[in-house]
């Protein structure tokens, strides 16, 4: 089902004479669901939108916004939901997620930009480029969802065993617990489970265990809704001569193992890198290497 979108008009943003400005927050009203949105206004440049992992657990994604807010106008938002955007129409629905982003596009009068998408949020993109291509000027995947439907299934087991594997017998069995209270509808449950989620993806790259994570912003209604639309919506489509260019990103050690090959064969033309000595959030845990691929990304677009 399509979603009417009723963008409200964008507010003029002054710039001093180097383009680039501090940041600012933002309400989109999306036919009564509210994102909270941020913008590092550039006058004069391309938009990137980045869109975080999740789904029901928002990203500011401040560190990949900074190695590209001085060339860039970026943009973010706390998907429906999450944080500090009220989901009133409680729609999880695909067509729903898609339509947050075209609200965002039209409220900032965009007419083509470029999208980056990480974990579900890389599958949150791949599922708006599949509906709304012509509206991109590059796809940038890092660490993305695998797919649709049965993959989504696949990479849940992935995930599973990952997350098993990184915890003592003790701490699997209040992963579970803390899962069931989740699916009930516990907000904190939740925020447990993902503070040992986070532990486990960290583990061995860094020593904090929520990278600084403030779990007070997840939510259980994204988790428990966004999960059946997944899983029930068609299987992507592969795209053998997309008219944008598409960078696909992956950690040496990722949490994803086979299921990585359905976005591979999915997109024939991409660009593959290979992070070493990194897990699933490369900006966190090597930095420097994830800047270089992340810059050429953008510098072979801009030439």
């Amino acid at each position: 089902m399509n979603q009417e979108i009723q963008a409200t008009p964008v507010v003029a943003v002054k710039y001093d004479a180097g383009g680039s400005q501090p940041k600012q927050t933002i309400i989109v009203d999306n036919s009564g669901d509210k994102l909270f949105t941020t913008i590092y206004p550039n006058a004069g440049k391309q938009t990137i939108l980045l869109l975080h992992g999740g789904p029901g657990f928002p990203d500011d994604l401040v560190e990949v916004a900074a190695v590209l807010k001085d060339r860039f106008q970026v943009v973010t938002f706390h998907q429906r939901g999450t944080g500090a955007s009220p989901c009133s129409s409680n729609d999880y629905s695909m067509d729903a997620y898609i339509s947050d982003v075209e609200a965002i596009r039209k409220y900032f009068d965009i007419n083509r930009f470029h999208l980056w998408g990480h974990s579900w949020g890389g599958l949150y993109a791949q599922i708006y480029a599949q509906q709304h291509g012509e509206n991109l000027l590059s796809l940038f995947l890092c660490c993305p969802g695998s797919g649709t439907g049965s993959e989504w299934q696949q990479t849940e087991r992935e995930v599973m065993q990952l997350n098993r594997s990184k915890c003592t017998p003790r701490q699997w069995a209040k992963m579970g617990w803390n899962n069931l209270l989740g699916m009930l509808g516990s907000n904190s449950a939740y925020a447990r489970l993902f503070t040992q989620v986070m532990h486990n993806y960290n583990d061995d790259f860094m020593g904090t265990n929520g990278a600084g994570k403030n779990f007070d912003l997840l939510r259980a209604a994204p988790i428990n809704k966004t999960r059946p639309q997944i899983l029930k919506y068609p299987l992507l489509q592969r795209q053998p001569a997309p008219h944008f260019k598409i960078t696909i990103v992956y950690g040496d050690r990722d949490i994803y193992s086979a299921s990585k090959n359905f976005v591979l064969h999915r997109y024939p033309t991409a660009t593959v890198h290979w992070i070493n000595n990194c897990g699933h959030i490369p900006w966190l845990h090597n930095p420097v290497d994830y800047a270089t691929v992340l810059q050429q990304h953008y510098d072979m677009i801009a030439k």
